[in-house]
């Protein structure tokens, strides 16, 4: 996330897509190797040798979502759509249907798109993923003994990826029961159930392979990630444990070919229970909005700012006319708690600022110019094209690597200057005109052109300013200084740590 704003994008892993999206509806697979081979499991089996009786509980309350998108919507996700080249040109040689694709030469012909889900309430309430029913015009639910029937949407949350749907059968379901995500742990065994590619109510075998992966879609990021086989139609089916209770929401899979690879990601249940309770009541969910785009803190930025430990969300930027603006927030802050949560990287307070309602008010926590202090602050509404909290990663080059000195060249920002790095009046500061690429700066990403307009939060307006305030810091026994730097209309902090020449 980049400022608590909202973003929707792709998540892309090594060259290789992370595939979120309900498959076609049923097709023929006319070769053995049609699909890619299932990631093994590794032989592991439950103590009793067998996992049916998990199944036997659970199958029944596993169902088939089946939606009717328009072709215009079909069309326009199309281009957004995570299903690779690699992907879509394997379907195009097998002469199979891609998914959720419309023929071109039949522009107002509705698609069909098939996902998974599953019933929670004897009355009908089934849980999925957002995309699997997102733009459906009709849904229709197929449970476990063949019967269809139609279903109404209850509530979505785009950012969660969770929807709620609910059927009325006339009759009480089987059911599946929620469990408990926090007491999974890595190498515990887990069952994923769902309907791949259409061909029929699947369950596949796996470990929990890591917890807390972030695939930069979302604040709620925080997918278990598992080894069971899930492909394309498996999107919104559950996530059993060894208890049979639901721990997770199976969603997007990494894949270099479309296939499963044995990298699938689940929602988890905990944080999913409590978004679905939210949908039963009200249909859709508030998230709140405070309108800064924040970096973490690295220990060379910690050292910069005169902290003894890294930890918190540095605020690179501050949105006018925003609730962080109105409560006084500046660039250089760093947030370290929201409401007494502490917050210990970027992706804490984007949590906590999507879960709290618009309205609320709540105290921030803050460390500027080596002090803690409070301030008070009026969440406010994400609107659509906003993120709530911009938990963005710099790159690579904004990573101090601990080499001597800073090794700039500055110069005076002259009218001249000005307008060939078209900057605007407001901006003031040094021009970097040279870096050493064998001093600390460079390796920290300081690039010739880049503007320094603050050292240590204090603003600079020519070259003396910036010198002095770094010899200032060295001065004050910091080991780093922190530099916030316009780059490209952009601001950002980058620490550059100091060392001997």
């Amino acid at each position: 996330m980049s400022h608590i704003l909202r973003k929707h994008r792709t998540a892309a892993l090594f060259g290789a897509a992370i595939i979120a999206g309900a498959a076609c509806l049923p097709f023929t697979i006319t070769a053995a190797n049609a699909i890619a081979a299932p990631a093994d499991s590794g032989g592991i089996l439950a103590a009793s040798g067998s996992f049916a009786s998990i199944v036997d509980a659970d199958k029944p309350a596993v169902v088939t979502i089946t939606t009717t998108v328009k072709a215009t919507d079909v069309s326009a996700g199309q281009q957004d759509s995570p299903m690779d080249e690699q992907f879509r040109q394997f379907f195009e040689d097998q002469g199979i249907p891609l998914p959720r694709q419309v023929p071109k030469n039949r522009p107002s012909q509705q698609a069909m798109a098939l996902g998974s889900g599953f019933i929670i309430s004897p009355d009908g309430v089934i849980v999925t993923n957002n995309h699997v029913i997102d733009n459906a015009v009709d849904i229709k639910v197929t449970l476990d003994d063949g019967t269809e029937l139609p279903a109404k949407l209850i509530g979505t949350d785009p950012k969660s990826d969770v929807a709620v749907i609910k059927i009325e059968a006339g009759k009480p379901l089987a059911t599946i029961a929620w469990g408990d995500s926090d007491r999974l742990k890595l190498g515990d065994q887990i069952l994923a159930i769902g309907n791949p590619f259409g061909i029929g109510t699947t369950v596949t075998a796996g470990i929990v392979s890591a917890r807390g992966r972030d695939l930069h879609s979302g604040p709620y990021d925080d997918f278990i990630q598992i080894d069971a086989p899930i492909n394309h139609g498996n999107s919104g089916g559950p996530l059993v444990d060894r208890s049979g209770n639901v721990v997770g929401i199976n969603t997007a899979i990494y894949s270099p070919n479309g296939g499963s690879v044995g990298v699938g990601f689940a929602i988890p249940s905990d944080e999913a229970k409590a978004i679905v309770a939210k949908l039963q009541k009200n249909g859709s969910i508030d998230h709140g909005y405070l309108g800064v785009r924040i970096q973490p803190v690295t220990k060379d930025v910690a050292d910069a700012v005169g902290l003894d430990k890294t930890g918190g969300a540095l605020v690179a930027a501050v949105s006018a006319d925003t609730p962080a603006a109105h409560a006084g927030v500046k660039p250089g802050d760093i947030i370290t708690s929201v409401g007494g949560e502490p917050v210990k990287t970027p992706k804490d307070l984007s949590r906590l600022v999507a879960d709290l309602s618009p309205g609320a008010k709540k105290s921030l926590g803050l460390w500027r110019d080596g002090k803690t202090l409070d301030l008070n602050v009026t969440v406010g509404a994400n609107e659509d094209g906003q993120k709530q909290a911009a938990a963005e990663s710099p790159d690579s080059k904004g990573e101090a690597s601990g080499q001597p000195s800073l090794g700039v060249g500055l110069a005076d920002l002259t009218p001249d200057l000005r307008q060939q790095l078209d900057l605007p009046r407001a901006v003031s500061g040094a021009v970097v005109a040279s870096v050493n690429p064998d001093k600390s700066a460079a390796a920290a990403g300081i690039q010739s052109g880049d503007v320094i307009v603050s050292v240590n939060d204090r603003p600079v307006h020519n070259a003396r300013d910036v010198k002095a305030a770094i010899a200032d810091a060295g001065k004050a026994g910091r080991k780093s200084v922190l530099l916030l730097i316009e780059r490209d209309g952009n601001k950002t902090f980058v620490a550059v740590p100091f060392a001997a020449a």
